[in-house]
């Protein structure tokens, strides 16, 4: 069966709302279970006959423009200005999704800070262009998962960065593990690999890629050219830059002749995205055996490792890893926040109240509990308990700051009825109301089971366990919301429209079979979970 045998339903489309999402996935998700299988055997030319049917599937291109018009980014418009809202805007992009003719236009060019107070450079593709990415993700994506590093965690489906600080626990958590490891720094990663690679290893549209690669960028009103690095920006650019540095690990496996050899060398690797560590039971291994090989692995990618930031450490005196501190203390390896991490993240805190100097105790809550609840449930998985006390009296520092620079005249008393009260069973809590600020504290340790590198998402196969930990990772993220819950395990996690999955990333809409205006009831017996998008195609369609 080709892409126009499953595509026959898809003639019969006429407008955005009239899309049968469920058929759609469908089409998409047995063309790219056929590629990964097809990769998998080292079939390429099967792989490639497969991601063109894929590409040219109107089923596809439907899913490309539905990601690009709900992510994030949907209402940032690239150089044209254009941006797609309505369902008949989308409708019309999926007819411009195209190859015959195409011409990507150059980016938008803006920067947003880092957080050591540099800016990072981001190019803003034109909606049309983001939608010819995804488009073309959909096929390169089974791929590169298939052919992936195995211990590579970054910017890939359901791998994150828990799972790569596990792994490093994996790696230097037991008593006889190394003692060494190399951290990797590689300048500017995204801005240097080199096109003439990527157009030959990437197993995609030469054609498109190259166009992708030399599109350039504006600043201003000036037209610059890109020959070197990949469109940051750009929805593929991740798995451009994965696919460049896929391939280490293999690498140095390769550089020991025996099994013994390398037993007792201990060398280790885990990478998330352009950060990565080796391990390595001596320094004189790392700098005269392993860098030079990662050395020239990148060079000939056009890419190099920073001398002043590439170290060689033992693990008694700890690095730092995706926002951890890894020490090894005593008899055991610690993990917690680093920092430098703790200190973003306390500079956001008071930034945020500097910014609301002026504004209700009711919004100063709603806009800071995000950013902790987020903070905290990135950190849980280690060993965070005595860095969130800390932080948290350093906030309730900030906040009594705040709350005292807007009474100057007020005494202590009075700002402490007036800000602070017992909420919870606990005392001087910021609260208003029945609102309070969420307390780092109130997050316990909740251990993160790591993914098996061996399993791939678009493998049938392994279907199973990927529901399995998305059912966990549910019934964690659905703690204390029985209603939710109950429908979410009712429903076995899908979507009834589009028959999906649906997860914390895709969001849900509580939707009634019978509305309410009718007399429908709130029992659970008349309640659905359906994507947000699934539930305005519906009423739309009603």
């Amino acid at each position: 069966m080709d892409a126009s045998d499953c595509d026959v339903a898809s003639t019969n489309w006429t407008h955005w709302h009239g899309i049968p999402w469920q058929d759609a996935h469908q089409v998409v998700g047995r063309l790219q279970a056929r590629i990964a299988r097809a990769a998998k055997a080292g079939d390429w030319r099967n792989v490639r006959r497969l991601q063109r049917l894929l590409t040219r599937s109107l089923s596809a291109k439907a899913l490309a423009v539905k990601r690009v018009t709900e992510n994030q980014g949907r209402k940032t418009p690239g150089i044209d200005r254009q941006t797609w809202s309505t369902p008949d805007e989308k409708w019309q992009a999926v007819g411009t999704l195209h190859h015959k003719g195409y011409k990507p236009k150059p980016m938008r060019r803006v920067y947003i800070p880092k957080a050591n107070g540099d800016r990072r450079p981001l190019g803003i593709p034109t909606m049309r262009d983001r939608a010819m990415q995804a488009l073309h993700l959909l096929a390169l994506d089974p791929t590169a998962e298939t052919t992936g590093d195995s211990h590579s965690y970054g910017f890939r489906r359901e791998r994150s960065t828990a799972d790569a600080i596990e792994q490093v626990r994996n790696a230097l958590g037991r008593k006889h593990s190394p003692k060494w490891v190399l951290e990797g720094d590689i300048k500017g990663c995204f801005d240097n690999i080199d096109h003439e690679w990527l157009l030959a290893h990437v197993p995609m549209d030469k054609g498109v890629l190259r166009k992708w690669l030399k599109a350039g960028y504006f600043e201003g009103n000036t037209l610059f050219p890109t020959e070197s690095g990949t469109p940051q920006g750009g929805i593929i650019s991740p798995v451009l830059a994965n696919l460049a540095l896929d391939g280490l690990q293999s690498k140095l496996a390769e550089l020991f002749r025996t099994v013994r050899e390398a037993r007792a060398a201990k060398v280790n690797f885990v990478r998330y995205a352009d950060d990565f560590i080796i391990t390595g039971t001596s320094r004189e291994l790392l700098e005269e055996r392993v860098k030079p090989l990662v050395q020239e692995f990148m060079r000939e990618r056009g890419l190099e490792l920073s001398e002043k930031k590439t170290l060689i450490t033992q693990v008694t005196d700890g690095f730092d890893f995706l926002g951890w501190t890894v020490r090894w203390q005593g008899r055991m390896l610690l993990t917690r926040p680093s920092g430098k991490n703790v200190k973003n993240f306390l500079e956001k805190v008071r930034g945020t109240l500097r910014e609301m100097r002026t504004a209700r105790q009711a919004d100063v809550i709603d806009k800071l509990n995000p950013v902790i609840r987020g903070w905290a449930n990135y950190h849980r998985s280690q060993m965070a308990t005595r860095t969130f006390a800390k932080t948290d009296h350093r906030i309730w520092q900030a906040l009594w700051r705040w709350a005292r620079r807007r009474h100057p005249n007020k005494g202590e008393r009075w700002i402490k009825a007036r800000y602070f009260r017992r909420f919870d069973g606990r005392d001087w809590r910021f609260a208003e109301k029945d609102k309070a600020l969420t307390t780092l504290t109130s997050f316990h340790k909740k251990p993160h089971v790591k993914v098996d590198g061996s399993r791939n998402p678009y493998s049938p196969e392994d279907e199973d366990y990927f529901d399995a930990r998305l059912a966990r990772r549910m019934a964690s993220d659905l703690k204390g919301r029985r209603k939710l819950a109950w429908l979410w395990y009712w429903q076995e996690g899908l979507c009834p429209c589009c028959n999906q999955k649906i997860t914390k990333a895709t969001g849900w809409h509580i939707h009634h079979v019978i509305k309410r205006s009718n007399g429908g009831s709130e029992q659970m017996s008349n309640l659905q979970l359906l994507h947000p998008n699934c539930h305005r195609q519906h009423h739309a369609n009603e």
